[in-house]
């Protein structure tokens, strides 16, 4: 009996302390358990338009929109000029930038004197020896003289201006060595919502502005021109952006995320919030291609009419032709010469259409070359259809 009772209590003693052990080891583990894991490597955030992942075994940065912001501004600014117009007769005609989209607007008078400089775009620097680029309606006054300042403050007289006669881009020379230069990216490979940066003199007054924004579309074309239509371009393959672009900013560049310029900052349209426009880069660098093989761009040739296209819908409503009407003709001009009149409609140029849809006469007329004769058909408001040929000149402009 008594050794049953001594193993009965022997028993009872080993389970005791199986339990103990439990209860040690249970709370050992609990412990492991909310115990905190330590942090072993740097955690990266990203933003929008990062750059490429880190090369692995390297440090990770962090990099946000702000930082590649940041980046480009420093990287493209010191490239960045703006232009000064320096000679301004008495009562000139200067463009007027807060007209629809910005230029092609009609002329204020100047009240200027021929001494008052007066800050009217922006440019970029494109070779360091000083060949810099800008909107061709920037320049426009042949008879003004120009300056650039550039974003260290120096200013250098403009000496020689080449203006693209087919699309609104200028190229400007000045006595200069080692500027520094901007990159040219490749405008074919925009993607709309990639991240958008314009740098200008905006309102002609705050150099080296900054604004963001996005690519909005690809391909767009535009009507720039007047608020009645009595003098238009018609823009075609724009790039729409988002990003601020201001009066004064026409001729700066709009780059992504790399720095590249993918496109020269051209027009705003009125009456509207983030919407601005720029010329795809891969115009320029076919503009540079040629001004650097023939020393210049060719002649621009020259009809002599300012005219207001006749949409389909006017067309249809006041039982005329589409084409283009012609509000007055210049005196000695191909046209004048020809026997264009004013109130003519000219429906076709060589049989060819002049239609808003296919860029309009500009677009017909730019695609010729001076000294070519070309057959106008041109509807008469006495129902007449006439037949004339005129031989282009040599624009001034």
């Amino acid at each position: 009996m008594r050794n049953r009772i001594l193993t009965i209590l022997g028993v009872l003693i080993i389970l005791i302390l199986l339990g103990i052990g439990s209860g040690v080891l249970g709370f050992q583990s609990n412990k492991l358990n909310f115990s905190l894991p330590k942090v072993t490597s740097p955690i990266k955030i990203s933003g929008p338009n990062v750059g490429p992942a880190p090369r692995s075994g390297g440090t990770t940065q962090v990099v946000t929109e702000e930082s590649v912001t940041i980046d480009v501004v420093k990287k493209v600014t010191p490239a960045v000029v703006t232009v000064s117009i320096t000679a301004v007769p008495q009562q000139q005609q200067s463009p007027n930038f807060f007209g629809p989209f910005g230029f092609f607007s009609t002329p204020q008078q100047s009240p200027q004197t021929p001494s008052t400089p007066q800050n009217i775009g922006s440019g970029f620097i494109v070779q360091s020896d000083g060949l810099i680029v800008t909107n061709k309606h920037v320049v426009s006054d042949t008879t003004a003289k120009y300056r650039v300042i550039t974003a260290d403050n120096k200013s250098y007289d403009v000496q020689k201006i080449y203006r693209d006669p087919n699309n609104d881009l200028a190229i400007l020379k000045i006595n200069a060595s080692n500027l520094p230069t901007v990159t040219l990216g490749d405008s074919n490979n925009l993607q709309v919502g990639q991240f958008a940066i314009a740098i200008g003199t905006a309102l002609g007054e705050f150099r080296s502005t900054v604004t963001t924004g996005v690519v909005s579309g690809i391909g767009r074309n535009i009507t720039a021109g007047t608020p009645y239509g009595a003098s238009s371009e018609q823009l075609s393959n724009i790039i729409q952006t988002s990003a601020a672009i201001n009066p004064g900013n026409s001729g700066g560049p709009l780059l992504n995320s790399s720095g590249q310029v993918v496109g020269i900052n051209v027009a705003t349209a009125s009456d509207a919030q983030n919407i601005g426009f720029a010329l795809p880069v891969n115009v320029l660098k076919s503009d540079l291609a040629v001004f650097e093989t023939a020393g210049g761009f060719p002649a621009k040739p020259f009809l002599g009419v300012e005219y207001q296209i006749v949409s389909r819908d006017l067309s249809i409503l006041d039982s005329i032709p589409e084409g283009a009407y012609v509000q007055s003709v210049v005196s000695g001009s191909p046209a004048d010469k020809a026997g264009v009149q004013e109130g003519d409609i000219i429906t076709k140029i060589d049989n060819q259409e002049v239609r808003d849809a296919t860029g309009g006469l500009a677009k017909i007329i730019s695609a010729k070359k001076v000294g070519d004769t070309v057959t106008l058909s041109v509807y008469r408001d006495n129902n007449q259809t006439l037949t004339l040929k005129a031989t282009l000149t040599e624009s001034s402009q």
